[in-house]
């Protein structure tokens, strides 16, 4: 099986995605997830709280009881979620070529005393699973699973690596609900993104962790990909600690970083998982951003299709770029894209196409997984998809 017959410069290892794995309020296996997406399903109930929240509405999973301690959540939804992305794979957690890279927001740091370090939650995981080596952590806020796949991404492009679990996991907890609902970036009715009555976000937990494979390891031993990480980039606006810059500036040029090293343009760029959270500032920034980085359309000469996954899973915060990373990969595999959920009313000038009240489907080879973080972290993601 060839590797994408569009990468650019042929001195740097093909990046395939040979495994992955997720963990939802929606569920956990990959075809029964994207399925109640498709069928427009929604993770979002009411959830109680001991604190008064702007909203009680989260989206938790159904098999991690909230009582039990945070940190305990943490390490039972990333550690499961690791060896299902490796097992995909066709791959052992112990194999010795394994390199991993994981992200989050805080995990349970917020909640947790007596942590000592922001990675000790990474380490008690590889550890407990018996890899070989340390891993990498980072914490880039909402970027943070998508930040974890471009690391990997240059580990295997740079050659320092030929195979890399890369992902991210939060688990939801009281601190991080009263904090969203403190700085009222929490909705008080709904998450809709991209909607005229949209007003806030709303939280979630869950994980994903892909397997990214160096062509030459994949062929090796006869791996199929779901897709190729062909492109990524990234830009901090560096203008505040919560919210972004509304020039869109930062995410422009995450989005042209992450074009320019896949070797492609905006006119290939077929559908783009956009960020999506629901709070007006942010939904306005990736409307702008979006007219200036698609002024003639693109793939087939219309406007990308977009869509947007948070009304389902929840605001995941460090996970969300993973858990998205996942969603586009699908997308591209089967054409189709799952409705927005939340979504009945465009807002004004937003300039991609969006699915409403359905699947859509969609023709071309290239999709973009975007996502905007609290303090300025801005990532855009290119997958190719598998041929």
């Amino acid at each position: 099986m060839s590797g994408p017959p569009a990468a650019r410069d042929r001195e740097r290892p093909e990046v395939w995605v040979t495994g992955m794995a997720w963990s939802t309020a929606l569920g956990s296996g990959l075809r029964e997830v994207w399925d109640r997406l498709l069928g427009g399903a929604g993770g979002i109930r009411p959830v109680p709280s001991p604190h008064p929240l702007r909203n009680d509405g989260a989206a938790v999973l159904a098999d991690l009881p909230l009582e039990e301690d945070p940190r305990k959540r943490q390490h039972v939804l990333t550690r499961g979620t690791v060896a299902d992305a490796v097992a995909d794979a066709g791959l052992e957690v112990t194999d010795p070529r394994l390199r991993t890279v994981f992200g989050t927001s805080f995990a349970a740091h917020l909640d947790t005393t007596g942590v000592t370090s922001l990675d000790d939650w990474c380490a008690e995981v590889t550890g407990a699973l018996g890899m070989a080596h340390a891993p990498v952590s980072l914490t880039t806020a909402c970027s943070s699973g998508s930040d974890a796949l471009l690391v990997g991404a240059e580990l295997i492009g740079g050659g320092d690596a030929e195979i890399c679990l890369c992902g991210a996991a939060d688990v939801l907890t009281p601190a991080k609900r009263l904090g969203h609902s403190a700085l009222g970036t929490m909705s008080p009715t709904a998450l809709r993104a991209f909607d005229r009555a949209h007003d806030g976000t709303l939280l979630g937990e869950g994980a994903a962790f892909l397997v990214l494979e160096s062509g030459r390891s994949a062929r090796a031993r006869g791996a199929r990909p779901y897709g190729y990480l062909v492109g990524a980039g990234s830009a901090n606006d560096a203008v505040n600690t919560a919210a972004p810059d509304l020039s869109g500036d930062s995410v422009v040029a995450a989005v042209g970083r992450a074009l320019r090293s896949a070797g492609r343009s905006a006119a290939e760029v077929a559908v783009i998982n956009a960020h999506g959270s629901g709070t007006p500032v942010n939904d306005l920034v990736e409307c702008r951003s979006y007219a200036r980085l698609f002024p003639g359309g693109g793939a087939a000469g219309t406007p990308p299709l977009a869509f947007a996954t948070k009304g389902a899973f929840g605001h995941t915060l460090g996970a969300t770029g993973a858990l998205e990373a996942v969603a586009v990969l699908l997308a591209l595999r089967d054409g189709v894209v799952p409705p927005v959920h939340g979504l009945t009313n465009v807002m004004p000038g937003f300039p991609l196409r969006l699915p409403l009240g359905g699947p859509a489907a969609f023709e071309g080879r290239i999709g973009l997984s975007v996502t905007l973080g609290f303090g300025g972290f801005n990532t855009c993601l290119a997958f190719e998809a598998a041929r």
